[in-house]
């Protein structure tokens, strides 16, 4: 008994040993951590780093009056190149065995560098040898970047592009295919702090290629990101306008006193972010691209990553809600597109055979909203990166916005303007009658004529609208004074800007040119272009957008609202509205004698008189205009003719009037050649439900073929002249 005790004892002994031995083991580790070397340690402890990243908001959609998305977002996934997780592996080769994957899978990468692939002889060419001032900016920019002459050869600058990213144990097409990715690289800005995008949107297939070969290519990412998408690229893709990465001349900037300055940066921009550059992806760009947020990244001295976290959560973009009928805008497109190719098929030379685009503009008359806007032919904002080339080059110019850059002489539908001018000003009354035999004898050396169509002698008001009477307008015209009429006209909407939305980031936005009225001041200006002036040619042109106002403005007899495509913008989030944008009333023409009845009653009149119109269930006020086109042609008779377009504003009930309508049509042979566009589109906005195909089969042939009974025959610019 005494042994167990004393052998349990000794091990006990034993144990307590080793853990004094143990326990003074740690106690001189800790004192050597702690005290000793402490001091080194410490300054281990506390050297790491901590990189801040943005995380990217999500872009704010676009949507129609309904909240039916125009422009919203789509998830995608991106190649990403991140300095932080390569450690010390070989930039180069990482990035050679990439490009390898994404040319198996013919995906694109990020290069713009404006060199060749090398030739047989190992040379290199600019690309397209540059010969745009824009080309030749990007080119100069990079010759500057790489600190190159400005006359240095394709060979010199890949020569230094070899040298400077340690290219030279590659093949003269790898360090093309290098050396374009490095220089992108270097470009952006990579660094710790800035990751570079390698490829966008890349294919199922690419990203499980890359997570396969994870190991071997460190500091490769993909990165879930969203990317802008259209539903229907086709509707209004002029207006919503496109976004793409930050140009180059955008970021860098000379002011004033000749520094770099880097607006956008100051204003929160990264260099390699996406920004709107047309429409209204452009004016609400501060609106739409939200708040980015920060991630924090936290490495220690040997690189390892030791923390991560959100400090900042990123802000979605507001919504921007238009005033646009995604329906509506469909038909009015269809509508102007089936009568173009109408005229096309069936109309004679000079008479509609030519017609190859145009531009259709509706408005709301109680709020100046634009319900639609229609150019004609457009394209897809879908395929507009892809098929740009193809679009820039087509002669139908797919990428012009007729609607609001498009500039066009109104012809007779500048006559009621004149009506106007001419009452509210007193010049002539409401019971004012001009003779016209068919020619205007004022001037002894200047007798320009009229069409005299189911019209002659004394004419009045009415019927000079009615029946597009020259001479009542030039004799009006004459003594109410281009000062005079200009003033009205611009009042009513012509030649001055609508209001449609313009602020915008670096000054982009939505483009609206304000045309033009013939004045005094002009260099070629003759009593004889006066008078030509006062029935809509001259030096006169005006947008069809400007066109659609007017007519509004008609409608509302006198009250021109500010046109306007936005109507509020949203939360993102909850839908409630963050801001609505009210109708502004820009101007307002005081009226106490009946002028604007008495126009209305003459544009009813032309309404009546016009075969496609004269049966609409409700009733309309119309007029049509027959512009004179510089070019000529020779018809059946062997006669020398211009070429015209088909211009035509409308609007109704004209009882209670809700929309205004503006048609130009190029090369259309006639104002009346638009009356089909024109009941098409009160039937899609009154009868939603009537098929579009029986508007095609109706009325098509009599407006090609009638005589055009309205039109200013006599309106020539060698009769101005």
């Amino acid at each position: 008994m005494n042994d167990e005790k004393k052998a349990t004892k000794g091990r006990l002994i034993f144990l307590a040993s080793v853990c004094c031995v143990i326990f003074a083991l740690y106690l001189l580790r800790m004192i050597y951590i702690q005290i000793i070397n402490g001091e080194n340690y410490l300054q281990q402890a506390s050297n790491t780093t901590t990189y801040e990243f943005s995380i990217t908001a999500a872009r704010g959609d676009i949507v129609d009056k309904n909240g039916v998305p125009m422009a919203t977002n789509t998830t995608c996934y991106n190649l990403v190149l991140n300095q932080l997780l390569l450690g010390d592996a070989d930039l180069n080769k990482v990035l050679q065995d990439v490009v390898m994957i994404l040319q198996t899978n013919q995906e694109d990468w990020n290069d713009e560098l404006l060199i060749s692939m090398p030739d047989e002889s190992g040379h290199y060419s600019f690309t397209d040898d540059p010969q745009s001032e824009q080309d030749k900016k990007s080119l100069a920019a990079v010759k500057d970047n790489l600190e190159v002459q400005q006359y240095a050869t394709a060979d010199n600058v890949m020569a230094h592009i070899v040298e400077k990213f340690e290219l030279t144990d590659y093949s003269p097409e790898w360090q093309r295919l290098l050396g374009g990715i490095r220089y992108q690289m270097f470009s952006e800005g990579f660094s710790n702090r800035n990751r570079f995008t390698l490829a966008e949107d890349i294919t199922d297939v690419t990203m499980a290629i890359v997570r396969e070969n994870s190991l071997n290519l460190p500091g490769v990412e993909i990165e879930e990101t969203t990317v802008r998408a259209y539903p229907d690229g086709t509707v209004m893709p002029h207006l919503i306008g496109s976004v793409s990465k930050i140009m180059a001349e955008d970021w860098k900037k000379i002011d004033g006193n000749g520094n770099v300055v880097k607006p956008l940066q100051d204003m929160g921009y990264a260099m390699n972010d996406l920004i709107g550059q047309s429409g209204l992806e452009s004016v609400f760009e501060r609106e739409l691209c939200g708040k980015d947020g920060k991630k924090a990244v936290t490495v220690d001295m040997d690189g390892n990553i030791v923390r991560t976290e959100v400090t900042d959560e990123p802000q979605p973009g507001l919504t921007v809600r238009t005033t646009i009928d995604q329906d509506f805008q469909r038909a009015v497109y269809q509508a102007l597109e089936r009568t173009i190719l109408h005229l096309q098929q069936t109309g004679g030379k000079g008479s509609g055979a030519e017609a190859n685009a145009g531009a259709a503009v509706v408005i709301d008359v109680k709020t100046g909203a634009v319900l639609a806007m229609a150019n004609y032919p457009s394209y897809d904002l879908n395929l507009y990166r892809s098929n740009y080339n193809q679009y820039a080059a087509d002669p139908a110019l797919p990428l012009y916005n007729r609607c609001m850059m498009g500039l066009y002489t109104p012809g007779s539908t500048f006559k009621p303007a004149v009506a106007i001018a001419g009452l509210l000003s007193g010049t002539i009354g409401l019971d004012e009658k001009v003779p016209c035999y068919g020619v205007y004898d004022f001037y002894s050396d200047y007798k320009p004529r009229c069409t005299s169509v189911q019209h002659r002698g004394p004419t009045n008001l009415f019927t000079a609208i009615q029946r597009s009477c020259n001479v009542f307008f030039y004799d009006v015209g004459r003594r109410t004074g281009s000062d005079m009429y200009n003033e009205y006209a611009r009042r009513l909407g012509m030649g001055v800007r609508t209001g449609l939305e313009t602020d915008a980031v670096v000054g982009r936005g939505l483009t609206e040119y304000t045309g033009k009225l013939t004045t005094k001041a002009d260099s070629n200006y003759t009593n004889s272009l006066e008078i030509q002036a006062a029935i809509g040619q001259g030096n006169t042109v005006v947008t069809p957008v400007q066109l659609a106002t007017y007519a509004a403005t008609l409608a509302s007899h006198g009250t021109r609202y500010k046109t306007h495509v936005v109507d509020a913008l949203l939360d993102t989030n909850t839908g409630e509205v963050v801001k609505k944008f009210e109708p502004v009333i820009e101007d307002k023409l005081e009226d106490n004698m009946g002028a604007f009845d008495a126009v209305e009653k003459g544009m009813v009149g032309a309404a009546q008189a016009n075969h496609v119109l004269a049966n609409y269930p409700y009733t309309l006020a119309s007029k049509t205009g027959s512009p004179q086109r510089a070019e000529t042609y020779i018809n059946g008779a062997g006669v020398r003719k211009h070429y015209t377009n088909s211009n035509m504003i409308a609007y109704g009930p004209v009882e209670d009037p809700q929309i205004a309508i503006a048609v130009v049509i190029e090369y259309g042979g006639g104002g009346a050649k638009a009356s089909q566009v024109i009941t098409d589109v009160f039937d899609a906005y009154f009868f939603a439900q009537n098929n579009a195909a029986e508007a095609e089969d109706t009325a098509q042939t009599d407006v090609t073929n009638a005589p055009d009974a309205q039109e200013e025959t006599g309106e020539t610019v060698a009769d101005a002249e």
